[in-house]
């Protein structure tokens, strides 16, 4: 005779109460038993004492004898310690997405390893850049100084209408006594040929 250790279900609509027995594997659920051996009530919180009742001695004999639990005796049984856990299987399909929400995700991740390439391509084409130019680092170096000279001579351009009067007049002396020094410098270069050969 195979035996089983199970729930059978007592208490009254929407309040269940259930009792832990060792029966015949083809007795009915809430028929003829051979022990009872404890109390499962549900309807109480999970840290409470009354939730399961249970007599440790009498489980384990028939546990010894030979009694299979089902799965929620075992669960149970796992909760005090008295054995493993049940391995539950999947053993339907139902859990799964549907074929177009399975097709969404495919396509989702090929565009996010996609751009996970497109990233590590650009990083090393970055990198390639940054180890390539030693030359062209020196010539961006001396660019500046000539854009800095170039951006100083419009700011000293800038006038106020005050000064630049001022300004204006000095110009017209310095652009006359210019043309003096020009002449007498032609002459000194000329005259220093001379006196060379």
């Amino acid at each position: 005779m195979a035996t089983k250790i199970r729930l059978a279900r007592g208490g009254s609509k929407k309040r269940p109460f259930y009792r832990i027995v060792v029966a015949d594997e083809r007795a009915p659920r809430d028929g003829n038993f051979i022990e009872k051996i404890g109390n499962f009530n549900p309807m109480v919180p999970k840290d409470h004492k009354e939730r399961v009742m249970l007599s440790k001695e009498r489980t384990e004999h028939w546990l010894k004898v030979g009694a299979l639990p089902t799965e929620r005796v075992q669960k149970i049984l796992s909760e005090l310690g008295m054995m493993e856990a049940p391995k539950i299987t999947e053993k339907t399909k139902k859990h799964l997405p549907k074929a177009k929400a399975q097709e969404r995700v495919k396509a989702k991740e090929e565009a996010a390893s996609k751009a996970a390439e497109d990233a590590k391509a650009t990083e090393e084409a970055a990198q390639a850049e940054d180890e390539k130019p030693t030359e062209e680092v020196t010539t961006t170096e001396e660019q500046p100084p000539v854009e800095e000279a170039a951006a100083e001579k419009p700011a000293e351009e800038v006038k106020t209408e005050d000064t630049s009067e001022l300004e204006e007049k000095k110009e017209e002396a310095l652009a006359k006594e210019e043309p003096k020094e020009e002449e007498g410098s032609t002459e000194v270069s000329e005259d220093k040929p001379e006196t060379k050969e």
